[in-house]
């Protein structure tokens, strides 16, 4: 069956695309706008097997719908590996169609996963959620020095209904007054948006094993085990674990040569609200788990609490990763964990196996 293939170089307005038909081999270049041409004319005259390739980027969802909506498939790349394919430092859109073309015809494109359309909901979900608490925690800090500077200073009071009262009762000049009402009120409808999401987000929860089987790990909650199973899962795609943990953009740099070793901070490849989720449940997973607490403070002492943070972060998305791919919950792991220990000390002091 002959395939058509097609290389696009991808822009919010623009693409430039290089195609052809495997069978006689001719490469066609071309350029639409989204503004003015029909790019749903232009990619229904192919039939039969079609492959569209493009790089990752975070503005083609609609594209990559209209795509399959014709039947079509669609391959995402890697984009830092796309580029080290290319032979030549000069770069432009003809020259990145023509090698996103090139790579799907050899075979060599390094195709990335596509999640599913309930997954990129969820996601969205949770990003949108997490601008939210932002922007309250901002209105709050505002408020907060607003209340300061009217010789407030019972900052822990602030946060409650008693501390709104206390806010209330400040006598402020017109314009401070103006401003605390505002930004009370603009607390009140983020927090509304928040409680809105956060129920839908629990809807989606209540669904799903998977996200029940990380809630039983201490620290891990609503919000950390949803991002987790809809940004990991298929787990099975991972080799290993380091896979994963690389993935999440939480393995550490490293630039050595002959005996000199240099360890740089993590890639913070992948997602970022992944990294964030799973290093603040990590400080909570701290105080529920003896054995991550006693990991937390030894790395406190030697490294400092950021990277003692990042560090406990990155074992709990193992351990995450081992659950969901074991389909254990907590009390199973650390089961099997024992398991091994005892396996190991065994071997250690040359017990024979049973």
């Amino acid at each position: 069956m002959n395939t058509f293939y097609c290389g696009v170089d991808f822009h919010a307005r623009q693409q430039t695309i290089a195609y052809c038909n495997s069978a006689d081999g001719e490469v066609n270049v071309l350029q639409l706008d989204h503004r003015t041409d029909d790019l749903r004319a232009f990619y229904s005259q192919f039939s039969g097997n079609v492959v569209v390739g493009l790089e990752a980027i975070g503005y083609s969802l609609w594209f990559e719908e209209l795509i399959e909506s014709l039947g079509h498939q669609v391959w995402i790349g890697h984009s830092s590996d796309i580029r080290r394919f290319a032979k030549r430092r000069q770069k432009n859109d003809r020259r990145d169609a023509e090698l996103i073309l090139d790579l799907l015809i050899k075979g060599d494109f390094p195709r990335i996963h596509r999640r599913d359309s309930h997954s990129n909901e969820v996601l969205r979900q949770l990003r949108y959620r997490h601008r939210l608490v932002k922007m309250r925690t901002m209105a709050k800090n505002s408020l907060q020095a607003i209340a300061l500077s009217c010789g407030m200073s019972k900052r822990a009071n602030l946060r409650g209904p008693a501390g709104k009262k206390l806010i209330e009762s400040l006598r402020m000049s017109e314009a401070q007054a103006w401003q605390r009402e505002q930004w009370l009120e603009m607390i009140e409808t983020l927090q509304g948006r928040i409680n809105s999401v956060e129920r839908w987000l629990e809807k989606q929860a209540s669904e799903d094993e998977r996200v029940s089987l990380l809630r039983t790990h201490p620290g891990i909650g609503l919000m950390t085990s949803l991002c987790l199973v809809h940004t990991l899962e298929p787990v099975s795609r991972f080799a290993n674990q380091r896979k994963a943990v690389g993935y999440a953009g939480l393995e550490p740099m490293e630039r050595s040569s002959a005996d000199k070793k240099q360890y740089l901070g993590i890639s913070k490849e992948g997602s970022k609200l992944l990294r964030y989720l799973v290093c603040e449940a990590g400080l909570s997973a701290a105080k529920g788990d003896e054995e991550l607490k006693r990991f937390y403070r030894r790395l406190v002492v030697k490294r400092g609490q950021g990277k003692a943070k990042v560090a406990v972060g990155r074992k709990l998305l193992v351990r995450s990763y081992i659950m969901l791919r074991d389909r254990a919950d907590y009390q199973e792991f650390l089961r099997r964990g024992v398991e091994a220990r005892l396996a190991r000390n065994d071997r250690r002091l040359g017990v024979p196996e049973t």
